[in-house]
Order: C-alpha cells, then structure tokens, then sequence
C-alpha cells in the first residue's frame, strides 16, 4: 500500500508544526548576491551531433598532418605496443572478440611507404568504401614503425588517432601475430 502525503496543512497537524519550525529556523538567512560571469567563461553551446555526408571529408581536419615531434596529441604509443579502442555501447564481447581476430576480414589496406597526408587519404577513402559496400571487419595495416628512428612510429601514432575520431569505426584492436601483429590493426566499421 502506497503511502499519500497529504499537501493540505490542515488535514495534517504535524506539517503545520514542521512548517513553523522550518520558518523559525530560516528566518534571519538571506540569498547571497549574485556575481557577474567573468568574461571568456561563457558556457559553450553544445555542437550538433552531424553526420558527415560520403562527399565530405571523413577526418577531422585537426588531423590532417601531425608535425614529426609529436606524432599524436597525448601519449604516443611505442612500436610493440597493442593498439585498443571501442566507443561507448560497443559491447565487451564484442571487443574481445575483435582482438582475438574472430571476426573475418573483409578487407585490408597496407599502408608502408606511404607519408601521413598520403596515408591519411588513402584511409579515409578506404573506410568509406568499404563502409559502402558493406564491409563490418577489415584489417589496416600501418607498420611498426621500426625504421622511424628517435620520432617513434609516426603512421601507428597517426593511424591511432585517426581511426578514433572517424565516426564509422566503432572499434580496433591490435591485430593477432600471424596477421600483422602490433604492426595492424582489426577495424570493426559501425553496420
């Protein structure tokens, strides 16, 4: 039996007697004054949430080209490392299924000898394509960057960032030793 909280004083004595003792309680309190926003602290208005059309370019453009030093904003990562991402709502089973290469491969794309803005292209037209035609797993392939030198892997790094801010790849992983190891990456496309 559900409980019924009566809004009428009358009806009930004792929330007159609270209602008199919350009154007596903060009678001498007063509302603070209010302050002026500082100036550049504007909240921002939320950004659309855009699907990008097939014509347009599907990477962002702070993307483009990564300057040598620092190939990716935040913590690069080293030739042997494993690469791993999923984006909310793509399920644990999902992603451990991807890393252990249960998924076929549809399709690759290998992009030795190839400079970023190269490289850049030729991922975004391939994502598309193959998102095109329907395509749910395909394996790239990036290098490890052995012969980078001192800058560390520079196409692993860029790949990496690139293929987080892509909004068809749902999710990636480090492909299995006997496809490329931490040298390419399994791509789940969104279906």
């Amino acid at each position: 039996m559900a409980k019924h909280r009566s809004t009428d004083p009358v009806s009930n004595p004792q929330t007159d007697a609270d209602l008199q003792a919350f009154r007596a309680a903060v009678r001498d309190v007063k509302p603070l004054a209010q302050t002026p926003q500082a100036a550049g602290l504007a909240r921002r208005k939320p950004r659309a949430n855009l699907r990008r059309s097939a014509s347009s370019p599907l990477l962002d453009a702070a993307a483009d080209t990564l300057p040598a030093g620092d190939p990716v904003p935040g913590e690069p990562v080293a030739a042997g490392d494993a690469l791993s991402f999923q984006r909310p709502g793509v399920g644990i089973r999902v992603a451990r299924r991807l890393r252990r290469g249960l998924y076929p491969v549809e399709d690759e794309l290998d992009l030795h000898g190839l400079n970023q803005t190269e490289a850049r292209a030729q991922l975004a037209e391939f994502i598309s394509s193959s998102r095109d035609a329907g395509r749910r797993c395909v394996r790239i392939i990036h290098g490890k960057g052995y012969r980078s030198g001192a800058r560390g892997p520079v196409l692993k790094n860029a790949v990496n960032l690139w293929l987080r801010r892509h909004l068809d790849v749902m999710a990636f992983a480090s492909a299995r030793a006997i496809d490329g190891g931490t040298g390419a990456v399994y791509v789940l496309l969104r279906a």
